[in-house]
């Protein structure tokens, strides 16, 4: 069958065009607004399983659930070094599969059990869920690699373990650190079936209007040995479109699952069987940790940890959007016509569509309107964190998808603003592809530019 996906659903109007017509010939500075960030909605409009699951899916999605909001001690594997102890922990806002909440846990987490870790000064209680990654090795070459921010040393139940906390103040000082916030996973199965096809069909279409934006995306396929010619492994994370995390480095929900499960908690699992630091006094248990129980008494038991995370996600539903709230649904619908015509939707395509036929008939052929195109997108030096992951270079990021963003409380990879109107400026900076978009939402009268950012809280 042809693959199919949805074309950005604004054409282009007359103000449009005119709008694509300038060009940028600087950077000045933005103009004083008047229209404001609404904020987040209340309420909690996601969280649900997706409908039309089989009595078997649905059974798997809530043991997915049960795991994913485990809270995880020593005994389970955590450690020695880890970011928090449970995924719920970090993906909580506004309920369980979401992003940072508005109470960070990690503050709590750092003496949990008689732990001894100092709070790094880039955590706060109020602030978000954050890892740190260092951009370069001590010899200068790159790093790129989550540097946990605790350890088990003190716990009560990690005897005898003597393990430092990385030196976050001297990583500090050598510009050597940077952050990055929980992605939500809502919708997360209806975009791992995106065709590789449909995003690299979109990534052709509006080909004029792109070239005059000076937007280029580009997916995340790494070939197998970073083969340049020959045929690719269509396996794992080689040869095909990823499309998972902050630089669209994971291809599938599974991989995506035991990344996390071992980077941010430190467990082992069958996908990444070596532990997070090898001390031999911090070892508490066998390895790998996370594996298939061949003494289940279910088939759901006897799945590891890892692939009950990916149920669970696969099987969570979409954010479902305010038809009405903020601004009322005439500002809503004129601030949709606005993220057409200043040209956001270039990068944030509204809809893609899933394949049509899978083993999951909730998941087949099903429009996903996620407003992204899933590809990598040089946001210039305002936005580069120095990190390469796969193809995506240090100032490429994937566009993030914005379903659900009307009730997120932090933006950007790093969490660094809670106003959405900031976020938008951030975009803008020598050399990201965003620039001439973010000056045609500068231009528009304040009055439209609180319908675009009243459209956005209503996502």
């Amino acid at each position: 069958m042809k693959p199919v996906y949805l074309a950005p659903l604004v054409l282009a109007t007359a103000a449009a065009a005119s709008l694509l017509l300038r060009t940028e010939a600087a950077l000045p500075v933005s103009p004083k607004f008047t229209a404001t960030d609404p904020g987040p909605r209340g309420g909690a409009d996601a969280g649900a399983p997706l409908p039309n699951l089989t009595p078997g899916q649905l059974a798997l999605f809530n043991a997915g659930k049960d795991e994913f909001t485990t809270v995880q001690a020593i005994p389970d594997g955590l450690g020695p070094r880890m970011n928090l102890n449970s995924c719920s922990g970090c993906h909580t806002q506004p309920t369980t599969g979401g992003t940072s909440p508005r109470t960070n846990p990690q503050v709590a987490f750092a003496t949990l059990e008689g732990a001894t870790n100092a709070i790094p000064p880039f955590i706060s209680l109020y602030g978000p869920v954050r890892e740190a990654r260092f951009v370069r090795n001590p010899d200068g070459s790159p790093d790129g690699g989550v540097h946990n921010l605790f350890t088990i040393q003190g716990r009560g139940d990690a005897p005898g373990c003597q393990l430092a906390q990385p030196n976050f103040a001297a990583a500090l000082a050598a510009d050597n650190v940077i952050f990055r916030i929980p992605t939500p996973v809502f919708g997360a199965g209806l975009i791992e079936l995106i065709p590789d096809s449909a995003i690299i069909a979109n990534q052709a279409s509006n080909a004029a209007a792109k070239r005059v934006l000076g937007i280029h995306g580009r997916p995340n396929i790494v070939l197998n040995g970073h083969a340049i010619s020959g045929q690719p492994n269509l396996n794992g994370n080689d040869g095909t479109a990823a499309r998972f995390g902050w630089k669209a480095q994971n291809k599938s929900l599974l991989l995506f699952a035991g990344e996390a499960y071992n980077q941010e908690m430190g467990i082992t699992n069958e996908l990444f069987q070596t532990e997070r630091d090898e001390t031999p006094t911090c070892q508490y248990i066998a390895q790998p940790n996370d594996t298939t129980d061949s003494e289940a008494q279910t088939p759901i038991d006897a799945l590891s940890a890892t692939e009950k995370f990916a149920f669970f996600m696969r099987f969570l539903a979409p954010p479902k959007p305010s038809p009405n709230f903020p601004g009322g649904a005439a500002s809503i619908t004129k601030g949709l016509t606005l993220f057409g015509a200043v040209g956001c939707i270039h990068c944030h395509t509204p809809a893609l569509r899933t394949v049509p036929s899978t083993v999951v008939a909730a998941l087949a052929d099903q429009p996903v309107n996620l407003y992204s195109d899933l590809l990598l997108h040089d946001m210039g030096v305002g936005l580069a964190d120095g990190v390469s992951q796969g193809q995506a270079g240090p100032r490429e990021f994937r566009s993030a998808p914005l379903w659900g963003l009307g009730q997120r409380l932090f933006f950007l990879h790093d969490g660094r603003t809670s106003d959405l109107r900031v976020a938008i400026e951030q975009h803008r900076s020598s050399g990201s592809e965003a620039n001439t978009v973010v000056l045609h939402f500068d231009q528009l009268a304040e009055p439209d530019k609180q319908h675009l950012l009243n459209f956005l809280r209503s996502l």
